[in-house]
């Protein structure tokens, strides 16, 4: 006999029946996965800068001008939002809108899986993604950085675009743009939904003018030439690897291996679906007719590659394509193929979970002390200086910075880690220098701290900064390879 269709009202009974078990259970799961995020009080650089950064401005600093880094306003603003309600103290409160935001991420790719392939793909998707959402290297996957706050962004684009929202779609793609320039790949395969539709031309000014109105506020709130250098024209000798190519590559084949591992679940049923779509007539079966997907997964490695870093944490835009893709190949196969997915999935994830709580963190414990130092040496109104790439020192101390500038990277070309010679004084940011000098000269460091430790943008290797310490600083300690230069007495 043939079931009896659903009505109206039990259609939206069994729709509430089926959230209201879902959400919970998807809540549960982002909680676990994301426990390690609270067990150290800052797992890389990028948190050590957003937290000064957002200090910096609730205390009347400004975005571009005051502040500044090669990122869009959106997660600054997030944390000195928190900071706000809770305190600088601890980036808790952080990590706890981090797990929001994985949680929305996988209710929306439950949703467009349960949309196009039912309810258990649903159910897939979001556990799917989850549990490997955390497959790389715990400093990246636990931080509460960039990527983890443009995944809700990318993924309720796509869930926008497949409901032909073109307006909502081209906001959340401007989310996720004012998050990190990378996330505005997305707006790739919601392209190529928006011509699927059939009726591109309004759909595209609605999806357009989505787009376009959020990040001109935010060019407007902060400051539009600012705005502009700082996350678009900027950055060209940061996407230049020259002369760092083994060493780039290495990284990328290293991260690449660990998301690989992470997602030994997914690829192979991802691989059998692809295969048996090419020996059937029709390629409508499995993940051979995800078009948007495959999309959203190529942009999203275009994203990884820009600027040739391939830092662990860009990988994390790879995950919800990943998720789906895995997911349709699944929908049509046996239910022990399904478990096994699931049950490999969640053995990785294990794996990166223990590495997280276990492992040690050295750089972190270097920091610690450094900062312990630096606070029992100062006073609380004292401005300091730390020549390294790890502004979390700062905000470990307490302390402010005696410029606007929080690594040495944006001073020498050094970010991204570079060991190749296209580092050094020369290799700054158009203008870095006589803005570093000026404020130097207005705020004076009582400490000069130098955290190189033989890298090559060492003081000993930067004229200016050697010329500063040679004629006002002498050293009076060293933590761990750093050494600490106090002003030197007037005459």
């Amino acid at each position: 006999m043939l079931a009896a269709p659903l009505t109206p009202a039990r259609s939206v009974t069994t729709r509430r029946a089926y959230w209201t078990r879902l959400l919970p259970a998807l809540a549960v799961l982002a909680c676990v996965t994301r426990v390690p995020s609270f067990v150290r009080p800052v797992w890389n650089p990028d948190e050590g800068y957003l937290a000064v950064q957002a200090r910096l401005l609730a205390h009347g600093g400004h975005l571009y001008e005051t502040v500044v880094d090669r990122k869009p306003p959106l997660v600054p603003w997030l944390y000195e939002a928190a900071f706000a309600v809770c305190g600088s103290g601890s980036l808790a409160p952080v990590r706890v809108l981090a797990v929001l935001a994985q949680t929305l991420t996988a209710v929306l790719l439950a949703s467009l899986a349960r949309r196009r392939w039912g309810d258990t793909a649903g159910r897939t998707a979001g556990v799917l993604y989850l549990l490997v959402s955390v497959g790389l290297n715990p400093e990246d996957a636990q931080a509460a950085t960039f990527e983890v706050f443009i995944l809700p962004a990318t993924a309720a684009a796509l869930w926008c675009a497949d409901r032909r929202r073109w307006g909502a779609a081209g906001t959340a793609v401007a989310c996720a743009f004012l998050t990190k320039q990378t996330g505005g790949a997305v707006l790739l395969p919601v392209a190529w939904l928006l011509n699927r539709a059939g009726t591109p031309g309004a759909g595209a000014l609605r999806l357009g003018a989505g787009f376009a109105v959020p990040v001109l506020c935010a060019a407007l709130v902060t400051d539009p030439a600012g705005f502009l250098f700082w996350t678009v024209t900027g950055s060209a000798a940061y996407a230049s690897f020259t002369g760092s190519e083994l060493h780039v590559l290495g990284r990328g084949l290293a991260n690449t291996a660990l998301l690989a591992v992470a997602c030994a679940g997914l690829i192979p049923p991802v691989v059998r679906s692809l295969r048996t779509a090419r020996t059937a007539r029709t390629a409508r079966t499995g993940v051979a007719d995800a078009a948007d997907l495959w999309l959203w997964l190529a942009s999203s490695a275009v994203a990884v590659t820009v600027g040739f870093h391939f830092f662990g944490h860009y990988y994390l835009q790879l995950t919800p394509p990943a998720a789906l893709l895995a997911t349709a190949a699944l929908r049509a196969s046996p239910r022990e193929r399904l478990s096994a997915a699931v049950f490999t999935s969640a053995c990785c994830c294990a794996l990166f979970l223990a590495w997280g709580l276990l492992a040690p963190r050295p750089e972190l414990a270097h920091a610690q002390r450094l900062a312990a130092a630096l606070a029992q040496r100062t006073g609380p109104a004292d401005r300091v200086l730390v020549w390294g790439m790890h502004p979390e020192t700062y905000w470990l101390a307490r302390r402010t910075p005696a410029t606007r500038y929080l690594t040495a990277g944006l001073l020498t070309n050094y970010s991204g880690g570079r060991d190749g010679p296209q580092v050094g004084e020369k290799y700054a940011v158009e203008g870095a220098w006589p803005v570093f000098r000026a404020e130097l000269t207005a705020h004076a460091p009582a400490l000069v701290v130098d955290d190189s430790r033989g890298e090559p943008y060492a003081a000993d290797r930067i004229p200016s900064l050697r010329r500063l310490l040679a004629g006002r600083y002498e050293e009076v300690g060293r933590v761990d390879g750093a050494v600490i230069y106090a002003r030197t007495p007037p005459e």
